[in-house]
């Protein structure tokens, strides 16, 4: 797990053969064999580290998945360490499981702020919401706006000097991770018969034989099919 908040800028050193090396100080200074580190927004396992830097292995599913393939030596990346506990969360709870990439449409100043204009898969967009969070090569920002195929972010000055936003221009990829909360309250209200009860079993010390948790639903309408509407949440109480 992390929380966006970029630790440092590290270079690629070598790139190819499934495996990346990246030049770093800064996450370097308590790592091990297994750390999962985030290399633009990429949860990284480190399978070997110098004084200079680290290695990981990289499969083919990631490549596909993020904007890896178009990394070259020399190339900055940003960097974090996984979330320790009791560390403050900074920015927001990010996985390191990207969910595919963006393409940078416009970059337009607005005082001391960078609005940059990000397009993508509407299937990828409709899990990004106003004033929500996502993480953009590892980054976590907040949104400005939404439409169907394309969001905004609003970068800072201390952003754009930390991480490699400011190498970004008009159709550069970047990697995206929406909010897992958001993909997780998608799959509740889709899926079919996901929020359906179990069914009851035999048995059991109340009257009638049924689960204290199934006795509860006899009390109250299943949505039909895992649906959620208006009127089964307003007859339930909400």
């Amino acid at each position: 797990m992390f929380t966006g908040i970029i630790e440092e800028l590290g270079r690629v050193r070598r790139i190819g053969g499934g495996r990346l090396a990246i030049d770093a100080q800064r996450v370097l200074e308590d790592v091990h064999i297994g750390d999962s580190i985030a290399v633009n927004g990429i949860c990284l396992t480190v399978t070997s580290f110098d004084a200079r830097g680290f290695t990981a292995d990289v499969m083919p599913e990631t490549v596909r998945r993020t904007s890896l393939d178009g990394l070259a030596v020399h190339s900055p990346v940003n960097l974090e360490r996984a979330l320790a506990v009791g560390a403050r969360l900074g920015g927001h709870i990010v996985s390191g499981h990207i969910d595919g990439t963006g393409m940078v449409e416009t970059l337009t100043r607005e005082g001391n702020a960078l609005l940059l204009s990000v397009t993508a898969a509407p299937t990828l967009v409709r899990g990004i919401v106003e004033k929500g969070s996502v993480a953009l090569d590892g980054i976590s920002l907040t949104v400005v706006s939404v439409t169907d195929d394309a969001f905004t972010v609003s970068l800072i000055p201390h952003t754009l000097e930390a991480t490699n936003l400011h190498t970004k221009k008009a159709g550069s990829r970047v990697n995206i991770e929406t909010d897992i909360l958001g993909k997780y309250v998608e799959r509740f209200l889709t899926v079919p018969g996901f929020l359906q009860p179990p069914s009851p079993r035999g048995g059991g010390p109340r009257s009638g034989g049924g689960s204290p948790l199934h006795d509860a639903t006899k009390r109250t309408s299943s949505p039909s099919a895992g649906a959620i509407t208006k009127e089964f949440l307003l007859e339930n109480g909400f």
